[in-house]
């Protein structure tokens, strides 16, 4: 239309075009009040939709620290979903025993499991070198940066997917403080006198232990002081000192030793029903998988928090007599590992797992150790006399 045809209009003193641009915006404006006006004239009504309830069992008594654990990870799942997800998180026992959720979660008894890899070794033995194998050097740091970037989840998928069959995805978090020897009636300084120990442990550590001369019971940590009340067991370890603490460890035995071989690099494993994990929506899958990295951190302040004070209390309060590992025990460990890795490389699959963990600590621990400064010499200079070495 040229400028001839528009016609004008007058307002405020400004003559312009009657289809000019504000006269355009002050009629769209009101069009859209008045449309606002409708929306707003009819009540409004929003319906929430309900939140996702995640059915998690953990292999945990309800007491154990490591329920504290798992609740840090529900927290923050539940706040970053904005109640989208909703955790019901039970103990062991509630729905299947400690060592069965595996099972349950491949059967679709329950959503997703707290737990860690060791519970299934009886399924396959490849299980106990996602956390408990032999002892290269590499702490469970380390060998969780493995699992992360060094190969160590692509295998675990080859391994629970592939080779298994289970129906679950599975994601590691919470490097785990190196675990003690354990807990005894009387002082140990010698390998010898660990021969014919009735001791409670799980996994590979099993057959560590055995090669060292002791019979080994495989329990759930809610049935180690009962087995030694009763006699079933004469020694045993679990996981770290508020653990033991909570379910009575100071009551049963009085010599406690930290540093071991046995159990120096293990973590949390996160267990999900395939199907179920499949079937959400793309932002709540990675809420579940990174949320398992969030906790991770947390979980690692709140074991230092609480172990720490909890070692004091058994020492100040308890009586008990805490050492570490004498040097005669650790070294046949490392000898009793020597005769087990054999072994375990007939099978190529834990073989292609233990080359890719030999690679990735002999390229990583060499960076670390040659660049740690030595902390115990530091400690001794500020706190002389504390430390036993």
């Amino acid at each position: 239309m040229s400028e001839a045809n528009q016609g004008t209009a007058v307002e405020n003193g400004v003559a312009e075009p009657t289809n000019s641009r504000r006269k355009f915006l002050k009629g769209g404006l009101a069009a859209a009040a008045g449309a606002a006006t409708g929306i707003l004239g009819a009540p409004a009504v929003v319906t929430a939709a309900a939140p996702k309830v995640i059915k998690m069992q953990t292999s945990w008594p309800s007491s154990d620290i490591w329920m504290d654990f798992a609740r840090q990870y529900t927290e923050r799942v539940e706040k970053m979903s904005g109640g989208r997800l909703k955790i019901d998180l039970l103990p062991a026992g509630a729905v299947v025993k400690a060592f069965q959720v595996m099972d349950a979660v491949n059967d679709g008894l329950i959503d997703a499991a707290h737990t860690v890899p060791v519970y299934w070794y009886g399924k396959h033995k490849a299980a106990s070198l996602f956390g408990t194998g032999p002892v290269f050097g590499g702490s469970a740091t380390t060998m969780l940066a493995w699992f992360n970037t060094g190969g160590g989840k692509e295998l675990y998928r080859e391994l629970t997917q592939d080779i298994m069959k289970m129906n679950v995805y599975g994601f590691l978090g919470f490097p785990m403080f190196a675990q003690p020897f354990g807990w005894f009636k009387k002082p140990v300084t010698t390998a010898a006198e660990l021969n014919g120990f009735k001791y409670r442990t799980v996994g590979l550590a099993a057959d560590l232990m055995q090669k060292m001369g002791m019979s080994v019971a495989q329990l759930p940590g809610g049935e180690i002081v009962p087995a030694m009340e009763r006699g079933v067991i004469d020694a045993f370890e679990f996981n770290n000192p508020s653990s033991d603490m909570r379910f009575g460890a100071q009551d049963v035995a009085k010599y406690y030793y930290l540093s071991s071989y046995h159990q120096a690099s293990e973590s949390f494993e996160f267990l999900f029903n395939k199907d179920f994990y499949d079937d959400l929506d793309d932002d709540l899958k990675a809420i579940l998988h990174y949320g398992v990295e969030s906790a991770s951190t947390a979980n690692t302040a709140m074991a230092m928090d609480n172990y720490s004070k909890d070692l004091q209390t058994l020492q100040t309060k308890d009586g008990v007599n805490v050492e570490r590992t004498s040097q005669d025990i650790l070294d046949a460990q490392l000898k009793a590992w020597d005769q087990i890795i054999p072994e375990l490389e007939k099978d190529a699959f834990m073989k292609k797992v233990l080359d890719s963990q030999r690679a990735w600590v002999d390229r990583v621990v060499y960076y670390e150790l040659m660049n740690s400064p030595d902390y115990a010499l530091a400690y001794n200079h500020y706190f002389p006399g504390k430390l036993k070495l």
